[in-house]
């Protein structure tokens, strides 16, 4: 706790440290001040939402886990299951790559097929974090094997499903990877495009691809800024592109805010597929505002891509004017209560087989307190 005595002398360093930061936020206010002559009001338009997610590894909250069994699965929001499969930390890339495809080298996952697409047959070659050397494996490569099944699923619709209207298919985070090794992601987006032309040249279907990010250091960088100059402040949903050099200057990696315009200039773009908007969909000036990236090629179809979004988003629950459909798609992937009631047995089951004369050692380890720390909050 801090002294009272400590507390001026504090106080007083504090304004001396934001008294001498007042010139950042006055580069930040003349920043932002673009975006109100750019704001453009959502008129609400009626097309099909789907949204595509992950299970949050992080949220398994397993009592007895000894070997960090990862649940990789992806659902949509109408609860399709595209994919559901366990790894550990020490999960052979051999044996991963052969649940993916044949001997052969055909498909035989989204995930498998989208690498067909890529021209690797590895997983290896995929991402530098899939290393067969478990000795060289970082830790995070399980949360990058979730990352590429949720892109290969997404891949997989646009490429190979049918819709029977226009449809906005929602992805969960911006459309963006550092993951993908070389240039297999620019390769990735051109797949995506040659899925969308197939869809309107086959049938006259529209299918746009948005992601909307949970976080955006963009949103909390200029926060403050945009209050005080009422950006994205009007009594009606609206919406605001982003500038690329806004985003650079918030952005650890410039790649990270490089686009297609910019690709002339030098290296081609390798990681973004999108372009970042900031939007509001309630009609009150306090209403949250969302980053969310729209595939570059239909940045010029923002109005008609953001009605949809509006029409999807109004009557968001329990989250108040966030898309339904990612809302719905959350709940479909959430593993909770019976879920992890039936994770945990399988895993114990698991065990046991392994034991031998042993097993009982799972059972006697279950009746124990896991964290007897627990009980002084109690």
């Amino acid at each position: 706790m801090i002294e009272p005595s400590s507390l001026t002398e504090l106080s007083s360093s504090i304004r001396r440290s934001i008294e001498g930061d007042r010139n950042i936020l006055d580069e930040m206010r003349m920043d932002v001040r673009a975006l109100k002559s750019t704001t453009r009001r959502i008129h609400r338009r009626v097309a099909t939402a789907i949204s595509l997610v992950g299970t949050d590894g992080g949220n398994n909250q397993l009592y007895y886990d000894p070997f960090m069994v990862e649940l990789v699965r992806v659902v949509d929001s109408s609860c399709n299951e595209y994919c559901l499969e366990a790894v550990t930390q020490n999960s052979d890339i051999n044996e991963l790559n052969s649940r993916h495809l044949t001997s052969a080298g055909a498909g035989k996952t989204p995930l498998g097929r989208m690498m067909v697409y890529l021209g690797i047959s590895c997983l290896e070659e995929l991402s530098g974090v899939f290393k067969a050397d478990r000795r060289r494996r970082k830790a995070s490569w399980t949360q990058v094997y979730r990352e590429m099944s949720e892109w290969a699923v997404l891949f997989s619709l646009v490429k190979e499903a049918e819709f029977g209207t226009d449809t906005v298919i929602v992805r969960d985070g911006f459309l963006r990877s550092k993951m993908f090794s070389k240039d297999l992601f620019a390769k990735y987006r051109e797949g995506l495009q040659e899925g969308i032309r197939r869809h309107f040249d086959k049938k006259r279907r529209r299918i746009y691809i948005v992601g909307v990010a949970k976080h955006s250091k963009v949103l909390q960088t200029y926060r403050l800024a945009m209050a005080i100059e009422d950006v994205l402040r009007n009594a009606y949903p609206c919406y605001a592109p982003v500038n690329r050099e806004l985003e650079k200057k918030v952005y650890k990696w410039p790649e990270y805010a490089r686009g297609d315009e910019e690709a002339g200039e030098g290296e081609i773009n390798k990681f973004v597929a999108g372009k970042m908007f900031l939007a509001k969909f309630g009609g009150g000036p306090y209403d949250p505002v969302w980053a969310i990236d729209l595939l570059d090629s239909q940045a010029d179809d923002a109005p008609t891509i953001f009605g949809y979004l509006l029409a999807d988003a109004i009557d968001g629950f329990p989250i108040p004017f966030y898309p339904r459909c990612l809302q719905r798609a959350h709940e479909n992937a959430a593993l909770v209560e019976f879920d992890m009631d039936i994770l945990q047995s399988e895993i114990c089951n698991g065990l046991r087989d392994g034991l031998g004369e042993k097993k009982w050692i799972v059972d006697e380890l279950a009746l124990q307190e896991a964290d007897p720390s627990r009980e002084r909050y109690e």
